[in-house]
């Protein structure tokens, strides 16, 4: 019999082929195959909200292939991923293949692995229906706020601009902590570190309290400060209590999509989309030396913290004979799935633990590389022994006044001899005190008051952003980088450095959707709406009743706006520099283009002059014509720098003109990522040969 097996990616057909021999032809759907039309609404509301589906214009020939195959077949799987938006792609590929809703003929694979792929043909299911129509609500409820937020916008303040249902979430969340920030107020305070003498060795300890055991009042000033300094000026310090013990610190748990991109960001740098497309092709496949084509991961798409006995076995088996059986905990630890996350899948772990980073590496891209390094490195540390750590603290006494130190020493490393986690703040270093006892007198060597001052919350990041996203239920994991991008692309908000900031076009826009829409941006109400997906997915909810109540609620809101707008523009303010145009006096005010924000004239048409932000402009030279070089960013969001006669002159660079020349090739020298220089010829010798030794 011959068999056609369906995947979405084209990069998953030659692993699964194989897996499946002679008798299966394997084709990709490419995503996708139909959707609601682009040029009109697609959904009719009077008629149950009944979505208007049509086949992708640009899948045509896709489509035709496929019914061909289909129809010399003589089985279909549709082997979608894994997840609501597969389930939807499975039914869509049925539609339109004339495929029965009745036969079992959905396989799934958590792992693009030969026992991942067998386990998935030989436990062929129905299309599960209701997660079809979980799908299905998200979908119609998004084109509802999309297809009526977005030309309100246009309407009420530029063209080109978008809303939606988690998107606007987001970017509330952005601004509201912006407006905490510029609110603060920050206050004095100040603290009084003492530097001490035991065994020839010295430590900071910090006034606590007072000596009676009574609370010390906040040092809110520096004569405060300097008076209780003056107090202590000959006062012996004594060591009146010491307290040891031990604590255990536990390892964090496997991935999930939400933490793989908070834990990326943190220590690799990579932004949320990066990430998932990285993740993406170590699932699909890759052919790894000694190994074969293989998954090397399972499906990144999950919220569950679930591992499978089999992997954890295998991987017990590796911690024991490489670290010792010490480093097995004497429990098996399980990690909890938080309550509402799907669980239909593994946590995010390597499919097989035998294949390290270290024998993967010459198989890998470099980013490829430290991904599956950060995967495999947090799947083995999950099940390690915890780290034990010997503690101490001291409280020394001196006049009125307490002091305390504390300090702690590593007893046992556990699972931090292979891996830690990233942090987003500050954590206690690792202070060791010299050997004291009770009543032990320190000698005095300095005491210094310091000043400090209460500071504002931070700006989000993109991995604090995320986590909050995930801890509110505020969309799915698998949405956030494309969230994150597209208010990026939007230029709703800007990097500035690591922290997300927003423009004063996206506060604009937060603001005039939140005055009408406060409801349908509610971060309680957008939760409300996910766990009502999650309960459609399960079947415990219809979706027609969830966009029909979704839908009452947002027309009645939609109506309210257009009403109090009618005739109204929103104009977007204007930021004003301390630029002046030279030409006509005025003070230049920021604009954005193709390539980024630069300076205008606020007289145009009248007077034309532009400039380029101060920051951008760049000391060399341009190498072609010798104009100025400024920095810009490409619509894909990627920095290079352009010469300022463009288009007379349409020399550009990912880095910095070194003004050398190449002696292999004439090229220019560019000074790239941390100050390495290369060629900037593509097809240069010594590029190729750099490229080599990298991923070497």
């Amino acid at each position: 019999m011959s068999k056609l097996v369906i995947v979405e990616s084209p990069t998953k057909v030659k692993s699964i082929k194989k897996y499946l021999g002679a008798d299966y032809d394997v084709m990709a759907s490419m995503g996708h195959i139909r959707d609601l039309p682009k040029s009109k609404f697609g959904i009719d509301i009077e008629n149950d909200f009944k979505p208007d589906y049509i086949n992708m214009p640009e899948k045509r020939e896709l489509i035709k292939s496929l019914k061909n195959a289909a129809a010399e077949s003589d089985f279909v799987y549709l082997a979608t991923d894994p997840d609501r938006e597969g389930e939807a792609i499975s039914w869509h590929l049925a539609q339109i293949l004339g495929l029965n809703l009745d036969d079992e003929n959905r396989i799934s694979f958590n792992e693009i692995t030969k026992s991942g792929v067998e386990k998935g043909i030989s436990n062929p299911h129905k299309i599960d229906i209701n997660l079809v129509d979980a799908q299905q609500a998200r979908r119609v409820v998004d084109r509802i706020v999309g297809y009526k937020l977005s030309p309100f916008l246009w309407k009420k303040v530029k063209s080109g601009l978008s809303a939606g249902r988690v998107q606007t979430v987001a970017l509330k969340l952005i601004v509201d902590r912006e407006r905490e920030i510029e609110a603060f107020k920050p206050e004095e305070f100040w603290t009084i570190d003492a530097k001490l003498l035991s065994s020839g060795k010295s430590f900071l300890a910090r006034i606590f309290g007072l000596a009676d055991g009574k609370k010390l009042e906040a040092i809110r000033d520096e004569k405060t400060a300097l008076d209780i300094v003056s107090n202590l000026e000959g006062q012996s310090f004594t060591v009146s209590d010491i307290k040891r013990g031990t604590r255990t610190r536990q390892p964090a748990p496997p991935f999930t999509t939400s933490t793989l991109q908070q834990e990326a960001s943190r220590k690799l740098n990579f932004t949320g989309q990066r990430t998932m497309s990285v993740a993406q092709k170590l699932y699909e496949g890759i052919d790894v030396q000694g190994f074969g084509t293989t998954g090397l991961i399972t499906y990144m798409r999950t919220d569950s913290l679930r591992i499978s006995e089999e992997a954890r076995y295998a991987a017990n088996a590796f911690i024991s004979e490489t670290y010792g059986s010490d480093y097995l905990p004497a429990k098996p630890r399980y990690f909890k799935t938080k309550s509402g996350a799907q669980d239909a899948h593994e946590a995010i772990r390597p499919t097989n633990v035998s294949i390290t980073p270290d024998r993967a590496k010459s198989s890998l891209t470099a980013e490829q590389y430290k991904l599956y390094k950060l995967i495999w490195e947090r799947f083995l540390a999950s099940l390690m022994a915890a780290c034990v750590q010997n503690t101490v603290s001291v409280d020394i006494t001196a006049g009125d006044y307490l002091f305390k130190a504390s300090g702690y020493k590593v007893k046992f490393d556990g699972f931090t001899v292979l891996y830690e986690e990233g942090k987003d703040e500050e954590t206690e270093a690792n202070v060791m005190l010299p050997d004291m006892k009770k009543g032990d007198v320190l000698k005095l060597k300095s005491l210094v008051p310091n000043q400090h001052f209460t500071q504002p919350p931070a700006r989000y990041t993109e991995p604090t952003l995320i986590k909050t996203l995930d801890e509110n239920g505020i969309g799915r994991p698998s949405t956030y980088a494309p969230i994150i991008t597209n208010i990026l692309q939007r230029e709703y908000i800007e990097r500035e450095k690591k922290s997300l900031k927003p423009t004063t076009l996206g506060i604009l826009v937060c603001d005039l959707i939140n005055e009408y829409f406060k409801k349908i941006i509610d971060t309680k109400f957008t939760a409300n709406l996910e766990t009502s997906l999650d309960k459609i997915g399960i079947g415990e909810e219809k979706w027609l009743n969830t966009v029909s109540d979704f839908y009452k609620d947002f027309d009645v809101l939609y109506k309210k706006a257009e009403k109090a707008l009618d005739g109204r523009r929103v104009k977007i303010p204007v930021v004003e520099s301390d630029v002046i145009c030279e030409k006509c006096g005025r003070k230049m005010v920021e604009r954005t283009g193709r390539f980024g924000k630069f300076l205008a004239c606020p007289g145009y048409p009248e007077c034309k002059n532009t400039k380029p932000m101060p920051e951008n402009e760049i000391k060399e030279p341009c190498p072609v014509c010798g104009g100025k070089l400024i920095k810009r960013i490409s619509k894909k969001g990627k920095k290079f720098y352009g010469c300022s006669n463009y288009p007379k002159c349409n020399f550009a660079s990912p880095g910095i003109p070194t003004g050398e020349k190449c002696p292999e090739c004439g090229g220019f020298i560019i000074k790239g990522i941390r100050g390495r220089k290369y060629c900037m010829n593509a097809e240069c010798p010594t590029r190729k040969t750099k490229s080599k030794k990298d991923n070497e």
